[in-house]
């Protein structure tokens, strides 16, 4: 290898190990990872150390990360969630990009900035951080309220919004205002192609496809980063950004019954992809230009949350969304977030701005994105101080709307023919019946049936949130991997769990972790367990019988350890072929992408 290649790799291996250091202390102390990552690159680039540059390869990387940044929020809009609060909240959407870029026009030029610098300020700083938003109130279990739906729908106008500034600013700098007109005309134009095309594929290409590719998750993850680069290409193509291409290729995935499994087979590849992209972002500048307008950082980080607090608490209450809806909803929405860097990069590249501008966008960035995961991880706690004073303006005709999330429910994890009589015996005892499943020769019946279908593994923290396990009355699992089971049970304290096990060691596992009953061989149990199920509704009954099943499954297992006493050999013998069996049922498993063995 070459000296300059051995540079080459030096300096993004010490980016990567530090990103990794950075993102781990970060996650100890509950901060978004995208700061970690621009910390990263202030930490060893021009700023601070000094040991890394931008050079060719991170630039090309960095140059993907954008693009999957903007593909998995395409992946991430699903306006199913919506559609019921789409006129509100598209209302709140404009109202607030319209009265946002006017204030923050004044502060910046309140700042002594120019005219046209405060315009690409303002342009830059009308955007929630999406990603940041969606993870904060997943992790609190928000995101299906009537609030979390609201700023859920104000980020996908504001994604599509973005995405349009993102591909006129891609047009550069044009001097003859026909040619601007020519230029933006052509882009709208490409992207309303390629919108449609992505739609016609989304209804009959893709479905086949990831029906195919399903049954192995390698290859789901494979034809996932293959549909991304289909659009990257596509959009170069036709000189278009590859960010553009990217996020419409998300997009015409986020409908479909797989996107959530897709999204986090493929969310490692994408965020080290991410975390190159946002490190590059401070490789680029140097400590003069971060801190060029430090003081008029800090000043419009302060004004602008107030004015934009006020502005967007009034379009939720103009809305008649309630007070704590309204409340809830603003103070998630309001920190400059990671595209506003995106854009400020974006704009100094295609010579707008210079580099200060960059400068000062992101420390406005380092500043309130780390705060407001506090106000946003508390904000009930926030809201209790303030609502006598706020109760007061309460309204009568606020707006309802059902929430997505489930209620009163059965989660059925893995399907087979003894889970689908389970299903219908449980249709007469609970309002909805949700059956997570990741086996592909199972998606069209299940998409077709009486139920509602989740594509998904279950060990997969977002799939057992959207099925909203912690909170079903009753639980039942099939899955053959114990891991998975016991991280079911550990979630679901206060649910009637039924789970399977492959031993009698892990059996005894998932009853001290607190499963009410479980099953460790089929026929006669599962004919039990249909009859125990049948009892629900008189729940004196069925916790009598539970309690019978379970201390005759306890006594069982102690009679067949007391009856067996195994020499060393043996024992150790026993213990390898079961681990082998194990190793063989999880590696089936894993090729053929099921829940089950059975």
């Amino acid at each position: 290898m070459s000296l300059g290649g051995i540079a080459l790799a030096t300096d993004f291996a010490l980016l990567i190990v530090a990103a990794a250091v950075l993102s781990y202390v970060a996650r100890l102390t509950g901060q978004p990872t995208i700061v970690a990552y621009i910390l990263t690159g202030v930490v060893v680039g021009p700023i601070g150390l000094g040991i890394v540059g931008e050079d060719q390869l991170i630039e090309i990387l960095s140059e993907l990360g954008l693009g999957f940044l903007l593909f998995l929020l395409g992946i991430e809009m699903r306006f199913d969630d919506i559609k019921e609060i789409m006129r509100p909240v598209g209302v709140i959407a404009v109202g607030q990009a319209v009265l946002q870029a006017i204030a923050s026009t004044a502060v910046a030029l309140a700042l002594e900035f120019t005219l046209f610098q405060s315009l690409m300020l303002a342009l830059a700083t009308t955007f929630g951080a999406t990603p940041i938003i969606v993870k904060v109130l997943g992790d609190k279990g928000d995101l299906k309220t009537l609030y979390g739906k609201a700023d859920v729908g104000i980020l996908i106008f504001q994604d599509i919004y973005l995405v349009l500034a993102l591909a006129i600013l891609a047009v550069g700098t044009v001097d003859d205002t026909a040619e601007i007109a020519t230029s933006i005309g052509r882009v709208l134009i490409l992207m309303a192609l390629i919108g449609l095309v992505a739609y016609a594929a989304s209804k009959y290409v893709l479905p086949s496809l990831l029906r195919a590719s399903a049954a192995n998750k390698s290859t789901l993850f494979t034809v996932g980063i293959a549909w991304a680069f289909v659009f990257i290409f596509a959009a170069e193509a036709l000189e278009l950004s590859v960010e553009l291409g990217a996020f419409i290729a998300g997009l015409s995935l986020a409908q479909l019954p797989y996107s959530t499994e897709l999204k986090e087979r493929m969310r490692p590849a994408t965020n080290f992809f991410i975390a190159v992209f946002f490190a590059s972002i401070a490789l680029q500048m140097e400590r003069g230009q971060l801190l060029a307008y430090w003081q008029e950082a800090l000043l419009a980080c302060a004004a602008l949350l107030v004015i934009n607090f006020a502005i967007v608490f009034g379009l939720f209450y103009s809305q008649r969304f309630d007070m704590e809806t309204s409340f809830l909803g603003t103070i998630s929405m309001l920190q400059v977030s990671e595209f506003s860097v995106v854009l400020g990069a974006l704009a100094v590249n295609e010579g707008f701005v210079e580099e200060g501008i960059l400068g000062f966008l992101s420390l406005m960035a380092l500043v309130t994105m780390p705060i407001s995961t506090y106000y946003v991880r508390y904000n009930r706690e926030i809201f209790a101080r303030v609502e006598p004073y706020l109760s007061r303006f309460e309204r009568e005709d606020t707006i309802e709307a059902a929430p997505v999330e489930y209620e009163d429910h059965a989660v059925i994890v893995g399907y087979n023919r003894f889970t689908a009589e389970l299903a219908t015996l449980l249709e007469d005892t609970v309002e909805d019946v949700v059956v997570v499943e990741d086996g592909a020769e199972y998606v069209e019946e299940l998409a077709e049936g009486d139920h509602e279908f989740i594509f998904g593994n279950a060990r997969h923290g977002e799939i057992r949130q959207e099925a909203n396990v912690a909170e079903a009355d009753v639980l039942v699992s099939v899955a053959t991997r114990d891991d998975v089971n016991r991280r079911l049970v550990e979630e679901t304290p206060e649910t009637i769990s039924i789970v399977r096990a492959t031993t009698e060691e892990s059996a005894q596992r998932l009853r001290d972790d607190g499963a009410d009953y479980v099953v460790e061989t089929a026929g006669l149990v599962g004919t039990e367990l249909a009859e125990l199920l049948a009892t629900f509704d008189d729940r004196e009954a069925f916790d009598q019988r539970l309690a019978e099943l379970s201390e005759r499954a306890r006594s069982e297992t102690l009679r067949a350890n007391e009856s067996v006493e195994p020499t060393a050999a043996s024992r150790d013998g026993g213990r390898d072929r079961t681990r082998h069996r194990d190793d063989d049922r999880d590696r089936r498993n894993d090729e053929n992408g099921g829940e089950t063995d059975v």
